[in-house]
């Protein structure tokens, strides 16, 4: 039995081909695996010996060549490929263990793997539902249940190649993933541009013309969306996330809509405190925030975002921005059971305190979020590919468009408005005053209905301050139930038929308004 090894990831190899030799496998290998196992003692033919050629190229070629690649291929159920084995001298290679150069750490030309994944792909091709076929390791975790089989049994049983074969497919797509984002990075980085659609310029259409999914495995949610639902988290093969960094201190595994929302609630919580450069606090229910706020005290800030909707705060998700002090865990005990709690940190005695009075809250502490990359949702049969949410609109060139202009601090107002709109579900409006939404109305199929609920919600605290819509006022009602709502000033993309008749009457009203010039539309 010869097994063909050459790796990357070096870990455990030399003990497996110890163990591996020791029960009699003869043990091919180049370069730096093979230097490596010779240093150890291990008994290793190279594969220069093995092809009668040496390497060249600088390594590129060394394992391409039919003295390794029919050994691999070679169906051992067919005598005429065994006699064609015998005809040109070649030995049958029955293991491959191979993993691949680690190309998203260093991407570029010199780490695109040719003859490793062309030995995986070979190997995993002729793995075989009978006795006979090769095995394929790409994975040094799955080394000991390798050798325990073989110890046991002398081969690879069929379900074991299987595994392993898939095993092996998807670390080369993985790989091939990740060459193919590289080449979809914007030019001077070692990409280049895709090509666009349409004969649109390339800055008008940043999307690529692929898109290449390699994801793995990593958490298992406690249920899916519901309790009869599976759920899993992953992330790209080889990467890594906020979350793989994050830590959680207390309470039950997390569920499905635990990620979902608490994602949600991280990303929308130092979105805010970077626009705020404060304190920030969010409370999310139901991927929207029900509460947010900004401001300098920490523990007030919490008091405020949880004023903002404390029915809808029960069972919440509360995200700071800032370590979570004594003085703030103090407010978290007073207030409704949050279902999870994130932040950066806590000071000393916060986790315990939440946890005894709090046993089922999931408390995490975590690393800012990631930077957002392209949005992939599924569609049946399909996905829809975007752009990442940003606001582009600058505040200093929102223009007014009404008789009356906004103070500095209506300004302020608006400001905060607009960027908490931002984060909740279309149609939205949001009402603001002193950098707490006192008032969210969200995910209504009429702007009016949610202006209502914001208005029912803020019960006057959010007089003198703010009112923001995700999109354009269509009619002057919008405008009229924010007056209702006694804001000061409103803020709304423009660009409706109608907008003569609505800043119109935001001038009846005695009302500032200022126009974004973008929608912030969120389904």
């Amino acid at each position: 039995m010869r097994a063909l090894i050459s790796v990357w990831d070096k870990t455990g190899v030399v003990d497996f081909a110890t163990r591996l030799s020791g029960l009699g496998w003869e043990i091919a290998s180049s370069g730096g695996t093979a230097a490596a196992l010779a240093d150890a003692g291990v008994p290793v033919l190279a594969v220069e010996d093995v092809t009668g050629s040496p390497e060249m190229l600088d390594g590129r070629v060394k394992t391409l060549h039919p003295r390794i690649h029919g050994g691999i291929l070679a169906d051992r159920s067919k005598p005429a490929h065994l006699a064609s084995l015998d005809e040109h001298g070649i030995a049958a290679i029955d293991l491959v263990v191979c993993n691949l150069y680690p190309f998203q750490s260093d991407p570029g030309p010199e780490l695109i793997d040719i003859g490793g994944p062309a030995m995986v792909r070979a190997a995993a091709k002729n793995h075989g539902d009978d006795d006979g076929g090769v095995g394929v390791v790409v994975n040094p975790a799955d080394y000991e249940p390798v050798l325990a089989e073989l110890e046991e049994s002398g081969a690879l049983g069929a379900a074991t190649r299987r595994r392993l074969a898939r095993a092996a497919f998807a670390h080369t797509a993985a790989y091939d993933a990740a060459i193919v984002s590289w080449f979809d990075e914007p030019a001077g980085d070692g990409g280049i541009e895709a090509a666009p659609a349409g004969g649109a310029s390339p800055e008008a259409t940043p999307l690529p013309p692929t898109v290449h999914l390699a994801l793995e495995r990593v958490d298992e949610c406690r249920y899916g969306e519901n309790p009869h639902h599976l759920g899993a988290r992953y992330r790209p093969v080889g990467g890594s996330t906020w979350w793989d960094h994050a830590y959680q201190h207390s309470g039950l595994a997390l569920s499905y809509l635990n990620f979902f929302d608490a994602d949600a609630a991280w990303r929308i919580v130092h979105d805010l405190g970077d626009a705020e450069r404060s304190s920030a606090v969010v409370i999310v229910k139901h991927a929207n925030p029900c509460g947010a706020a900004a401001g300098d005290d920490l523990a007030d800030v919490y008091q405020r975002a949880y004023d903002c909707d404390a029915r809808s705060a029960f069972g919440g998700i509360v995200a700071f921005n800032k370590i979570v002090d004594l003085d703030t865990v103090e407010r978290i005990e007073a207030a409704a059971q949050a279902d999870l709690i994130i932040a950066p940190g806590y000071e000393d005695g916060v986790v315990e305190r939440i946890e005894a009075k709090r046993r089922n809250t999931r408390v995490l502490e975590a690393p800012r979020p990631d930077e957002a990359g392209i949005s992939l949702r599924q569609i049946n049969g399909g996905w829809l590919v975007q752009s990442p949410q940003t606001f582009a609109s600058a505040p200093e060139d929102w223009q007014v468009v009404t008789q009356r202009q906004p103070t500095a601090s209506e300004r302020a107002d608006a400001r905060f408005a607009w960027r908490v709109c931002g984060h909740v579900t279309s149609n939205a409006i949001v009402l603001a005053r002193d950098r707490t939404a006192w008032g969210i109305g969200a995910g209504q199929q009429n702007r009016v209905e949610s202006g209502q609920l914001a208005a029912v919600k803020a019960d006057g605290r959010a007089a003198g301050g703010a009112c923001a819509s995700d999109a354009f006022y269509p009619f002057p009602d919008g405008v009229e139930a924010a007056a209702e709502a006694g804001v000061a000033v409103v803020v709304q993309p423009g660009g409706a038929l109608r907008d003569d008749d609505v800043i119109a009457r935001a001038n009846d009203l005695g009302l500032a308004m200022l126009f974004t010039g973008e929608r912030q539309f969120r389904h």
